[in-house]
């Protein structure tokens, strides 16, 4: 990849993005390369900077990530994830290689690994509709008072379980790691297309965790709910939702491309580092 513009997405209340945002800048500077940043939560202004753009550069940690993900949408850029948060499954750089690794990537020393990405459509009971699309995973979970939901799953139209839970989450391979991960739920190689379906707190559950491939549509219907309840789509939008509504999670067919830096770290050793971070 010949880099000629570059785009920074930051986590701008971290000082240690603002800071590498000015060492990236300096690098590109340095080389003729053409620059432009915006924090990570202005979805208008990076959808609107993407098309033109080699490479989307993430200063920050996975729920920068995230919101960068749902920015970028189907447009196809590359992205490359700077890790300054704590665990950072999403980002394969330290901040102190960023200048090594921009070097690798404009001579093209580097490898793209395909992300599956899914939507989640709220269907309300009187019809209306609203569609997000998510990198990690979607999440019906309960009101704010500790009382139990029911959520029926079907699978492609085959009523799998009726979960009496907290929640249920339905998460991609790359969210497998996160909440679905907590509840219990297998982690997934990143690079397969395929759901995982994941009760959190289930009462009473014989199926704990079950994986769909990608040509399934995964339906979570809100059967009961004292309180209400909320589906959550990469915890950065979250939607009221009253018995009888529904989420119809399916797969998208445009992945996120995600930039592997020459002798990055295997998936699995990531894995096993990063999880030598985590509090317990």
């Amino acid at each position: 990849m010949g880099l000629t513009r570059l785009g920074f997405s930051l986590n701008p209340y971290n000082d240690a993005a603002r800071d590498a945002l000015v060492r990236g800048t300096s690098w590109c500077r340095a080389r003729g390369i053409s620059t432009w940043d915006s924090p990570a939560d202005d979805v208008e202004r990076i959808a609107r900077e993407c098309p033109g753009s080699d490479l989307i550069c993430v200063l920050g940690g996975d729920g920068t990530f995230l919101r960068t993900a749902a920015s970028i949408g189907e447009s196809g850029v590359p992205t490359l994830g700077v890790n300054l948060g704590r665990v950072g499954f999403l980002a394969k750089v330290e901040t102190g290689d960023l200048e090594r690794v921009l070097g690798q990537v404009a001579s093209g020393d580097y490898a793209v690994e395909e992300r599956l990405r899914i939507s989640a459509t709220l269907v309300r009971s009187d019809g209306s509709t609203e569609t997000h699309a998510c990198l990690n995973e979607v999440v019906v979970a309960r009101g704010p008072r500790v009382r139990t939901i029911q959520v029926e799953v079907e699978v492609s139209g085959s009523h799998l379980a009726t979960y009496v839970s907290d929640g249920v989450v339905v998460a991609t391979p790359t969210g497998s790691t996160a909440y679905s991960f907590s509840a219990g739920g297998a982690i997934l190689d990143p690079r397969l297309r395929n759901m995982i379906i994941t009760p959190v707190a289930g009462y009473l559950s014989p199926l704990h965790s079950v994986v769909a491939g990608e040509t399934h549509v995964v339906r979570l219907t809100l059967r009961e709910a004292h309180d209400g309840a909320i589906v959550s789509v990469d915890g950065q939008t979250d939607l009221p939702m009253q018995a009888g509504d529904r989420v119809e999670v399916r797969a998208l067919p445009i992945p996120l491309r995600l930039v592997e830096p020459k002798g990055s770290a295997e998936f699995y050793d990531l894995l096993r580092t990063k999880a030598s971070l985590l509090p317990y």
